[in-house]
């Protein structure tokens, strides 16, 4: 959101920051690389993600340079939400705690002023009142650098009013909760008594335990039958819904992974607790290293004013032409005060936790 208000304004940014009960279930499915079922373990809508050792980060052609060098990494076993936090279970959160989320609140530009270069001007006052990031497609084809001409600035959107003021939450009660910054998704964490998981924990729980390309396997998300809400056709102008979903999907409308989890890939990104680095997986490397928590802090040389905070997924709007961030050692970063329409989160809680609730 921060960046995104400035080169709104003035231009002066080269980059935009885009701001119960328990059961036993056996799944058994195609693209994962073992042939064994393997049996999910869920509690009151969390799985039990089992403890492991797995070579983080890429190293294939679409990588990009932050996602390598590759690293072994041990995560203990944890427990994670089945989907991301729907419209339903955050709505229940702000009716038993009043609150109001980063982009119902309008923007303090003492604050904003902060983490943007010297002497950048103040934006106008309309930019500076309550809004997020709303997608809007353009007419079509455009220089896939330029962010802003597929994202508005749109006034009064919010959770709430996912595409503006006049826009509800009728029908998409099971949808994700959208336009959520890392604020919001720590305040939710501290109400339900979870937590944000690791990037670590996130890309383990992604890969479903095994050493392939996306949640499902290895096959291409354009390829065979739907396997995640993403962007098909055209970025970003051109939408092909061979998934039948323009924005976002109810949760849980595609298969799930070997772990049991829906949703690792598309719909919307999620945010994780560490800060983004970009450099942080060379200080790994030549070592194994057990349940990493991140960096101290951030740093982004595309814009190191910037603190910003990890998120994984992909979302609606990823395409492999632009995006690919459905691969599970996919990265993305943003400020932690950054809502977006496709931008939503998850939970996890240790095994400790678990067992003395």
């Amino acid at each position: 959101m921060k960046t995104f208000l400035i080169s709104s304004f003035s231009k002066l940014i080269s980059t935009i920051n885009l701001r119960k009960g328990f059961i036993v279930l056996v799944f058994l499915f195609k693209g994962c690389t073992s042939n064994k079922p393997h049996e999910v373990e869920l509690k009151e809508g969390m799985v039990l993600i089992p403890a492991g050792d797995f070579y983080m980060g890429s190293d294939d052609s679409q990588a990009r340079p932050d996602e390598s060098p590759k690293h072994l990494v041990h995560v203990d076993a944890f427990w994670m939400d089945q989907t991301e936090v729907t419209n339903a279970q955050f709505n229940a959160f702000v009716e038993a705690t009043g609150y109001v989320t980063t982009a119902e609140r309008p923007p303090d530009w003492e604050e904003l002023k902060k983490e943007l270069p010297p002497d950048t001007p103040k934006p106008h006052d309309s930019l500076l009142q309550a809004a997020s990031l709303v997608f809007v497609p353009t007419e079509g084809p455009i220089n896939l650098n330029q962010y802003d001409q597929w994202w508005k600035w749109q006034p009064k959107a919010s959770w709430k009013h996912p595409l503006g003021p006049e826009s509800t939450l009728e029908g998409k009660e099971n949808h994700p909760a959208i336009h959520i910054s890392w604020y919001d998704a720590q305040a939710y964490a501290l109400w339900a008594g979870k937590r944000l998981p690791t990037e670590a924990e996130w890309e383990w729980a992604a890969s479903g335990g095994s050493a392939q390309k996306y949640p499902w396997g290895e096959e291409p998300v354009t390829e065979g039958k739907p396997k995640a809400n993403a962007w098909e056709g055209a970025f970003p102008y051109q939408n092909d819904l061979r998934d039948q979903f323009f924005f976002t999907a109810p949760v849980a409308a595609f298969e799930p992974n070997a772990f049991g989890l829906y949703d690792m890939a598309g719909n919307v990104w999620e945010w994780c607790s560490d800060w983004y680095d970009y450099n942080y997986y060379q200080l790994l490397s030549n070592q194994k290293v057990v349940n990493p928590k991140g960096p101290e802090r951030a740093y982004d040389p595309y814009q190191p004013y910037t603190q910003q905070k990890v998120m994984r997924g992909g979302s609606f709007l990823c395409n492999e032409a632009y995006c690919s961030g459905y691969r599970v050692a996919a990265r993305m970063k943003s400020s932690p005060d950054t809502g977006l329409q496709h931008t939503g989160f998850r939970l996890v809680k240790s095994v400790k936790e678990v067992e003395s609730d």
